[in-house]
């Protein structure tokens, strides 16, 4: 039986609500609602206590959420709200040498249901913050990510917005935050920007946002009716793809006619053909074929529902396009092209290799190292976060380059790349395990398409000395040594489980020096207040965050974390071979350890976890 009290509370959230929206169409769908429920409809109650329930929150990851109406949702409402909070935050962190400038993206996501989608979301921001007095880019028609971040210190910007929900499901939709070094937000902005938001003035739009946006359609005509700058656009693309000229990344090495490999390439239906075309024009590159099914942006994702290029079965439409034309390698944008993924065909085994995050690392760590810091005048650095595989700290023990882990998320790779520039480091490759990788230091950030240009030249380069990006990766292998993962995740939807598994691994603050038959080297526990058995303070050196990591004596380590977005709990677990062990070997013992691991820490029956497979 509904109680009476949480009837009205909803019912008055909902009628505040609908007072406030700009959009008739998600304004006319909750005013049935309250209809229904005024007139006994259970079922249309749940759905609008669902709707009016917990906000979306703004978080380091900006705002990510089902395009929906309600403040749980992403819509014209909680954008308007959001940016009016941004503005205020910047106008309040303005210092004298500061800009009030800003400038804005977005991609091809929307939702015809409620009429809402990422170039509405980016208008009304320019709106917002042209209302506030910050001088606001809005960039004219889809542009990658990648773009944007680079537009942020192209335009002298204090802050940059993309609006895409990036690889996620069709329904949903994003609002990510760059700040003036053109890195994602990180603590204590993220906060300062939430608690403005939830403000009641920033709460309520300052003007009627609606009534000027329908005048200004009514009015105008192009992409963005005019307020979009197709010059200063185009501007900021050729300075971008400039940089990457300039960088270092174009060794020439394609340039030689000999043996090349047939590329294929997907936008898995998001905005990075265009882009890719000119990456592989910057690199001196002849034209990749696109998949044509998956070419062009389309907010449906008609042939691939996972559109992140990591997902099992993401690449089959791709890889069978490429077997068709008889490519050798496949490269994947995900939508909004600041990822990379990478395929390549056997043609001995007849059997295709889909690279993982961390063994594109490695290739483009080596090849960079190869190429360009060995005969750079400054130090070298690469950056990884700490999930990901050791490989890179390895190869930078053995090659003399500075090597640093982060924690996960590139707004730590990035920021972290960013001091060690400060510092007189060349920085030549941040890279996370989620084929997130920045090479060259051009932006802060993951970056798609200059990774793009630089693994078809190292493929094109390898190819000609009849080589492959897996047989390179074996030799790289070779010389530094097997590098085996096993990385996966329960899913787990109550967060007192993930707390109490939490203080299992803390065994009450006596950690475990034993798991099964395997010793424990070290461990570190970045959850405040922290612990690390190898400093001398025994604390942390990287920020506080609810991640625990155990390294064993036999060169394993297991590290396990919540995830912040959602109801997963995630583990990572890599051994280093002995020397002169092959890798099958190392693979089976890995297995096993992992089995051991997984059982004696987590006790996954007793804890109520669920492997994606078993769901």
């Amino acid at each position: 039986m509904l109680s009476p009290q949480k009837n009205a509370t909803t019912l008055l959230r909902a009628k505040e609500w609908l007072d406030l929206d700009p959009n008739p169409v998600t304004s006319s769908y909750i005013d049935g609602l309250i209809s229904r429920v005024e007139g006994g409809n259970d079922g249309a109650f749940q759905e609008l206590s669902s709707l009016f329930g917990a906000r979306i929150q703004f978080g380091t990851a900006g705002l990510r959420g089902h395009m929906e109406p309600g403040p749980r949702g992403m819509n014209d409402l909680v954008v308007i709200q959001t940016a009016q909070g941004l503005a205020r935050y910047i106008i309040s962190m303005r210092d004298e040498k500061s800009s009030l400038k800003a400038v804005v993206g977005y991609d091809h996501r929307e939702n015809t249901k409620f009429n809402v989608s990422s170039k509405q979301f980016a208008m009304y921001t320019k709106l917002v913050l042209d209302q506030a007095g910050i001088k606001c880019t809005l960039l004219d028609g889809y542009v990658a990510t990648p773009i944007l971040a680079y537009a942020v210190t192209n335009t002298g910007a204090a802050v940059g917005i993309m609006v895409t929900a990036s690889h996620n499901p069709k329904q949903d939709n994003g609002y990510k935050v760059y700040w003036k070094d053109a890195c994602q937000i990180r603590p204590p902005i993220d906060a300062g920007i939430s608690n403005e938001i939830l403000k009641k003035e920033n709460l309520t739009p300052w003007i009627n946002y609606g009534e000027q946006l329908r005048k200004i359609k009514a009015e105008s005509s192009g992409e963005c009716c005019g307020l979009s700058d197709k010059i200063q656009t185009k501007s900021i693309e050729d300075a971008y793809f400039q940089s990457v000229l300039s960088s270092g990344l174009v060794s020439g090495v394609s340039d030689a006619p000999s043996t090349r490999p047939k590329f294929a390439y997907t936008a898995m239906h998001g905005v990075g053909c265009q882009y890719a075309k000119r990456s592989f024009e910057t690199f001196n590159l002849p034209p990749f074929l696109a998949v044509p099914s998956q070419e062009k942006p389309d907010a449906n994702f008609s042939t691939v529902p996972f559109p992140n290029p990591e997902e099992k079965g993401a690449l089959d439409e791709a890889m069978a396009f490429s077997r068709e034309k008889e490519c050798d390698i496949v490269l994947a944008n995900d939508p909004d092209a600041d990822r990379l993924g990478v395929a390549e065909f056997g043609k001995e085994s007849g059997k295709w290799t889909v690279f993982t995050g961390d063994q594109l690392g490695s290739l483009l760590g080596h090849w960079l190292w190869e190429k360009i810091g060995k005969n750079s005048v400054k130090p070298v650095a690469m950056c990884a976060s700490t999930v990901s595989s050791k490989m890179l700290a390895a190869m930078g023990q053995s090659e003399g380059f500075h090597f640093e882990e982060t924690l996960t998320g590139f707004k730590w790779i990035g920021s972290r790349a960013l001091a060690l520039q400060n510092k007189g480091y060349r920085v030549l490759l941040g890279y996370e395990e989620a084929i997130g990788f920045s090479c060259g230091s051009i932006i802060p950030d993951k970056d798609g398409i200059s990774a793009l240009g630089v693994i078809a030249t190292m493929a094109s380069f390898l190819y000609s000395r009849g080589e492959t990006l897996a047989s390179h990766l074996q030799k790289i292998h070779d010389k530094y040594g097997e590098f085996v993962s096993n990385n996966g995740y329960y899913r787990c939807d109550d967060p007192a489980i993930v707390k109490r598994i939490m203080e299992q691994l803390r065994n009450g603050g006596m950690y475990f020096d034993r798991v099964g038959t395997y010793d424990v080297e070290s461990i570190r526990d970045l959850e405040s207040p922290g612990y690390d058995s190898t400093t001398e303070d025994k604390k942390p050196t990287l920020p506080s965050t609810p991640m625990i990591s155990i390294r064993f004596t036999n060169g394993c380590v297991a590290q396990f974390r919540a995830s912040g977005t959602e109801p997963k709990f995630k583990y990572y677990i890599e051994l280093r071979g002995r020397p002169g062990e092959k890798k099958f070997e190392v693979e089976r013992r890995l297995s096993a350890m992992s089995r051991v691991i997984l059982e004696e820490l987590l006790q996954p029956s007793g804890n109520g976890l669920t492997l994606p497979s078993h769901l």
